[in-house]
């Protein structure tokens, strides 16, 4: 299965994690954030985007190799979540 993103196309057969995360700002410091962290944060954090997240290296690898399609909004995030998750569906 191909995912054909806005960045390239993305062998889906070959990802062993996939997770949506927020990228946020606390004081100059740059993290990548579950969104469940970003909500519940929202009051004190700068969420800058959103990122959802294809890696395809095992959690205990040294080097981690991964694709990272980055968004403006929330609502951007989603609606490729939605796609990805479809092909998965199929």
């Amino acid at each position: 299965m191909i995912y054909n993103s806005k960045d390239g196309d993305i062998e889906l057969s070959k990802v062993k994690m996939l997770y949506p995360a927020g990228i946020v700002n606390v004081d100059g410091d740059i993290a990548e954030m579950s969104l469940e962290w970003c909500d519940m944060n929202k009051d004190k954090v700068n969420v800058t985007s959103f990122v959802l997240v294809f890696s395809f290296s095992e959690p205990s690898a040294e080097v981690k190799e991964k694709k990272v399609l980055v968004f403006e909004t929330k609502d951007e995030l989603i609606e490729c979540m939605s796609e990805v998750s479809q092909l998965f569906d199929t």
